[in-house]
């Protein structure tokens, strides 16, 4: 199997959805308990959310992969990106709900860790670095969009409710002010969603390690609650709530291209 598809656009923009991935070789899967071979926690449809950025000449890269199996929003040595927080690492062990991932005895030891880094998370950071170096060559300057979607309550990573739309810059680092006053102006012109500007989600590895605003490449990552976009209990899209989510979506692209 393919270890991602890269669709190349016109734009100055490329999304990257590194947790929407759901496969899981059958080696791997076989030690997982029961609760975790459904991939729970998944960044549900968010390819399929953010389909219509093609037209808008975006480029997109989307892995195949469950972040079961490697974890392509966490750097390569593991380091906490939460210091002090409940979070989940490289190679998951345990679940969002705080539940393990790995019968008992069977979690990856540090040589599978390494394996798994070559095998499927550094052909995507490659592909990655390459696509950013290639549009940076055509455009100048681009944006460099993560888009990431969680269940709207996680009592194991964080207290209460999420808001709808949580949009992470790693606290202003990893993108220009402007861009980021565009898109929280979009955010606070509309209605439909609650929202909140890095907040516990400021951003993962990928946003703070690509992220360059003095050198042309402007991260962003926006993290949804699923609940405005699907159902949470059976991971069934919805097309109503999904089309009323690509709205407010839509018109923070288009200000980022702007």
């Amino acid at each position: 199997m393919d270890i991602f598809e890269l669709h190349r656009g016109t734009a100055p923009l490329l999304i990257s959805v590194p947790h929407d991935g759901t496969a899981v070789p059958d080696g791997i899967a076989a030690r997982f308990v029961d609760t975790a071979r459904r991939v729970p926690d998944t960044d549900w449809h968010v390819a399929r959310l953010y389909e219509f950025a093609r037209g808008l000449g975006a480029s997109m890269i989307v892995p195949k992969h469950s972040r079961y199996v490697v974890d392509l929003n966490r750097p390569e040595d593991d380091v906490s990106l939460y210091p002090g927080q409940n979070t989940t690492g490289l190679c998951p062990i345990v679940q969002f709900t705080g539940q393990p991932v790995y019968r008992e005895g069977q979690a990856p030891d540090e040589e599978e860790v390494r394996a798994r880094v070559e095998r499927y998370w550094r052909p995507y950071h490659q592909a990655l670095r390459g696509e950013i170096e290639r549009m940076k060559a055509e455009h100048g300057r681009i944006v460099l969009w993560e888009g990431h979607s969680i269940r709207g309550e996680v009592p194991f990573l964080f207290e209460g409710r999420l808001p709808d739309l949580n949009l992470g810059t790693a606290g202003g680092a990893s993108c220009s002010p402007e861009l980021q006053a565009r898109l929280e102006s979009v955010l606070a012109g509309q209605g439909s969603y609650d929202f909140v500007v890095n907040g516990r989600f400021k951003g993962g590895y990928i946003t703070r390690h690509y992220g360059d605003r003095d050198n042309g490449v402007d991260a962003v990552q926006l993290e949804i609650s699923q609940r405005i976009y699907m159902d949470e209990e059976s991971f069934e899209y919805d097309e109503l709530k999904a089309a009323q989510a690509q709205t407010v979506i839509r018109a923070l692209l288009d200000n980022a291209l702007a």
